[in-house]
């Protein structure tokens, strides 16, 4: 397994996290998402992070897994809080760097968006890490499922996307592997002129393109295979129900919402 990206991984587990309705965890992250752009004090921001940190805790899986694979959004998170040092001209002046002043609300706007970047990215994660690729489809097919009134393809837009997330690791680590062997052929990906770098990762792109198509066309040959039709007619192994857990997880984000907009400014 892939530890460089968590997007898109799934780790068993018998945690109460685990065991949830799926259903349950994307409404949750769907509205935690929202509502993390209401945070805009530092008791506010602590909350969410600590509600956060209190979910991957619960998912039992180690925490250093967890941290190890926000390492390559890290670069995002700096570029986002440099960035913000750079066009942000609100408050005072705090220091100098180079002659250009840093104001502090660039300090400040830079510090609160790359904490949402981060909790964003964390929280999402907790979805598929928790959740198989199967049940994500299940849930959204059973969330969309007023939209087959109009004629929607529920079905096939939940199945896209769950093969999406199921091929992200898979595409990372042959992004890796077909990296390794570049670099063994002489190719430079991190030394050099920007121009030349671009120009070394066309040989990682194109590759990387071919085992994406050859894996579609396997994919979809056995699912015909398989005689896959569609959603139309289709039974499901496992139907999604509601349980006790799931409606106390709900009432305890519930609160979680509402202390953080009492301890917003």
């Amino acid at each position: 397994m892939n530890n460089a990206f968590l997007i898109g991984q799934y780790v068993p587990s018998n945690s109460m996290i685990h065991r949830l309705d799926p259903r349950t965890k994307i409404m949750m992250i769907f509205l935690f998402v929202i509502f993390v752009f209401f945070a805009n004090s530092i008791e506010s921001y602590a909350w969410l992070i600590a509600f956060a940190v209190s979910a991957a805790v619960a998912t039992k899986i180690r925490l250093p897994f967890i941290i190890k694979g926000l390492t390559p959004v890290w670069f995002l998170v700096i570029f986002t809080f440099i960035l913000h040092l750079i066009v942000t001209k609100e408050g005072s002046v705090l220091f100098e760097v180079f002659s250009y002043p840093i104001y502090s609300g660039a300090v400040t706007q830079g510090t609160a968006i790359s904490f949402r970047f981060i909790l964003l990215i964390l929280v999402t994660s907790l979805l598929t890490l928790t959740t198989t690729p199967i049940e994500i489809t299940d849930a959204i097919e059973s969330l969309l499922h007023p939209l087959n009134k109009i004629k929607f393809p529920v079905h096939e837009l939940a199945l896209m996307m769950s093969i999406s997330l199921r091929f992200i690791p898979t595409l990372m680590q042959e992004t890796e592997k077909i990296s390794k062997a570049q670099a063994s052929r002489g190719v430079d990906f991190r030394t050099g002129p920007v121009k030349d770098r671009i120009q070394a990762i066309v040989p990682l792109l194109v590759p990387l393109f071919v085992s994406a198509f050859k894996r579609a066309e396997e994919l979809a040959m056995a699912m015909e295979a398989r005689g896959y039709r569609g959603g139309e007619g289709r039974t499901k192994l496992r139907e999604l129900k509601i349980e006790k857990r799931d409606i106390l997880s709900m009432i305890v984000f519930a609160l979680v919402i509402v202390i953080l907009f009492l301890l917003r400014n």
